[in-house]
Formats: C-alpha cells, sequence, structure tokens
C-alpha cells in the first residue's frame, strides 16, 4: 500500500523564522513533512521572517502593537501572544479539513483541546519540559503556575497520539508519564551549512577576528543557564594567546557582560559579535580553534552542539547530563563546570589530541546525522497516526 499524504494543521507559539532553537526545529520539522508529500498549514506569531517552503503555508495571528519582538522563554508577552495565536488556530480548524495537529511546546495545551473537539490526531512535539523552562528562565516561582503547567504538561502527553522529543532527558521524562510506543526521540542536527565555504565571506569575517590568537568560540544564546559567566572566569586562568568569541545576544546581555569583563581586566580579550545571519555561523565554527558548550543548568541538549559535531573543530562542553546524553569523551572534551575547569579543557583540545578527538566527533556526525535519517524519524512519529487511518 502506498503512503498516505495527509494535510497537517501545525501551532507554533514562537517567531517562525528567526535563527533561535525551536523555530529551527519547527523549520526542519516542515522541511521533512513537506519532503514526505505532506501540505503543512502553519499557524504561528505575527513575527518573523517566511520562509518559502513547497508545501507550506503560514498563517500568523494578530499582533499587539506593544510587542514588537519575542525573547527566548516564558514570559508575558508570549501569554498575549499566545490568547490570540489560540483563536486563529480555530479559524484554520473551521476553516479547512485537516488529518493532523501537529503542536509545538506550550502550543500542546491548544492541540490537545482542538483533538478532543474537532477529533483530529495530536502529534504533540516536545522541545522541553514546560515546568523546567520555568527554572532556566526564571520565570516565576509561584507553586499553583507551576502545577498548572506540569497538570497541562501530563494532560498533553497521555491524549497525544504521538509525541515527539529531542533528547534523550525528555524521552525519559515523558516515559514516565505515558506509554513508550508513542515517543520518536529525534535530535535536533539538522542545519544548512554549505558544503562550501564561500571565500569572499570567510575573509571577510576573518578579518574582524584578532591575528595571531587562539580563538575560543562560543554560539547562541546569553541566557544565564548558558553558563556565560563561566566561561569568562575561565577566560581568567588562559594564555593571553587565547581569544574569546561571543556570537549571539541581545544589546543588553552583551553590555552587562562588557561590564563585567571590564571590571575583570579581560574586556580586550573578548569579541562581542552579536547576533549575526544565520549563514555566517558556518564560518565562526570554521575560523575557530576550540569551541565551547559552558551551559550550568538544564537537561535540554543544546542545539549548537550539533553544528559543533559536525564542524571538525574540537569541543569543549561541562561533563553535565546536558551534554553527556549525547558527547561522550571520544568525541568532546568534557569538564567539570568550574572556571579552572573549562581553562584546562580549552588548553587540552588546543592541541593534537583536541584535533583528533574533533575528527572522530566529525566522522560521527557523518554516520549518525543524516538528512535521511532525520526524514526517517519524522516518518516514524507520523506512523501511531497513518496506521490508525489505514485502520
Amino acid at each position: 500500500m502506498g503512503s498516505i499524504i495527509m494535510k497537517i494543521l501545525m501551532i507554533a507559539p514562537e517567531p517562525f523564522f528567526e535563527p533561535r532553537g525551536t523555530p529551527f526545529s519547527e523549520y526542519f520539522r516542515i522541511r521533512a513533512l513537506t519532503d514526505l508529500g505532506h501540505k503543512v498549514d502553519l499557524v504561528t506569531y505575527p513575527i518573523g521572517a517566511d520562509k518559502e517552503v513547497p508545501g507550506l503555508r503560514i498563517f500568523r495571528s494578530l499582533r499587539p502593537f506593544w510587542i514588537r519582538q519575542v525573547k527566548t522563554g516564558p514570559s508575558a508577552s508570549k501569554l498575549v501572544l499566545d490568547f490570540f495565536l489560540f483563536f486563529s488556530s480555530l479559524k484554520r480548524l473551521l476553516l479547512g479539513r485537516y488529518d493532523v495537529i501537529h503542536s509545538h511546546e506550550e502550543a500542546s495545551l491548544f492541540g490537545t483541546l482542538f483533538s478532543a473537539i474537532f477529533r483530529i490526531p495530536h502529534l504533540y512535539d516536545m522541545h522541553s519540559s514546560l515546568v523546567q523552562q520555568m527554572d532556566n528562565f526564571q520565570f516565576t516561582r509561584s507553586r499553583l503556575v507551576r502545577r498548572l503547567f506540569a497538570i497541562n504538561e501530563r494532560w498533553a502527553l497521555k491524549r497525544a497520539r504521538s509525541v515527539i522529543v529531542i533528547c534523550r532527558s525528555l524521552y525519559e521524562h515523558a516515559a514516565s508519564i505515558t506509554t513508550e510506543k508513542k515517543l520518536t526521540l529525534i535530535e535536533n542536527f539538522m542545519d544548512e551549512s554549505p558544503k562550501q565555504l564561500d571565500l569572499h565571506m570567510l575573509n571577510e569575517i576573518r578579518a574582524h577576528l584578532p591575528r595571531q590568537r587562539r580563538i575560543v568560540t562560543y554560539t547562541g544564546t546569553l541566557e544565564h543557564y548558558q553558563g556565560i559567566p563561566l566561561l569568562l572566569e575561565s577566560l581568567a586562568f588562559l594564555d593571553p594567546r587565547f581569544h574569546l568569541v561571543l556570537v549571539g545576544g541581545k544589546p543588553s546581555q552583551i553590555e552587562k557582560l562588557r561590564q563585567i569583563a571590564r571590571k575583570r581586566g579581560l574586556e580586550k580579550r573578548i569579541l562581542f559579535a552579536g547576533l549575526r545571519p544565520h549563514k555566517e555561523i558556518p564560518y565562526f565554527l570554521h575560523l575557530s580553534h576550540v569551541l565551547v558548550s559552558p551551559r550550568s543548568h538544564g537537561t535540554n541538549i543544546p542545539l549548537k552542539i550539533y553544528a559543533y559535531l559536525k564542524s571538525g573543530v574540537p569541543v569543549v562542553a561541562t561533563n553535565l547530563y546536558t551534554h553527556t546524553q549525547t558527547l561522550t569523551p571520544e568525541i568532546a572534551v568534557l569538564v567539570e563546570p568550574r572556571g579552572d575547569a573549562l581553562a584546562k579543557g580549552i588548553e587540552r583540545a588546543d592541541s593534537e589530541e583536541g584535533r583528533a578527538i574533533a575528527a572522530a566527533a566529525a566522522r560521527f556526525s557523518e554516520r549518525h546525522y543524516s538528512a535521511d535519517h532525520y526524514r526517517e524519524r519524522v516518518a516514524r512519529a507520523l506512523l501511531p497516526i497513518t496506521e490508525s487511518r489505514r485502520d
């Protein structure tokens, strides 16, 4: 029997598209689904850039005039935007016919409710534990709010026909609540790195980097749980030939870190590159001698790790479950979450041993993180739904 082609309503409570974790994941889910022949109607926030993908239509909710951007993690702005997102999603369900409701993050609450009302199977794409996000982003300490989120999360996991989780820690968490047969682990390793770097762009970015220095690069957000203070601390233990490059972060975060660096006498050893177009990230990685992920809290694996592993540049990461659920000593230098330990790890990575580990990481990435493997996992997540349709 041939494969079943479905029309999918995807609900994404994020600014799609912006170059950060969950929107990247949503984009590659859409790419995989449309490559498999499915049609996707995406309902998302009124903020972000449109992405042209054959088989995709984008519908945006209303934007309150006072909301111009959405920060990473829970916020009051997201609560307001989610209110309008709910009704935009309801409108699509009333106007169209769908075979699947595919929800991301807190939109799982909408997906579960709509699934019960319209009798449409629900695929819950679980990028994180909503309760843990409260801790990571220090959103609230209210026991009542945390309890409500925990109840909603359990409800969504139990009622969903299928659940995607992005890392081993989430798989274990979800399996403690619902049956494992509905769970599919899909690591977010996809990216759009060019097979061959453009020489002109490479030279442009190289011109901004300090010469005759060993470049230690971090890419990503500058939220507190990412461990950036630990990274600044490590710089004081390193030889002056090491220069830190921070790619990412909002202006307010950069200014706060710049002040800390200035007080410690480290400002001249740090390049704050700020937010860069995603297409530039592979060039920063290529021009680095060491890549770092000093994350200090949380259990989800940082999305940057997959790009790091592919790059062929030595990787240093904290020896915490957020990393070790994927990383091993064979493919990364793992260190305790202390400034002195991170510094020693960076020095070790910048050696022949570190370069051998980086080569092993690149081979590991090539074997395990292919586009075909990713599409197969997405198709696997749809099986509980397609099989029920055949029945």
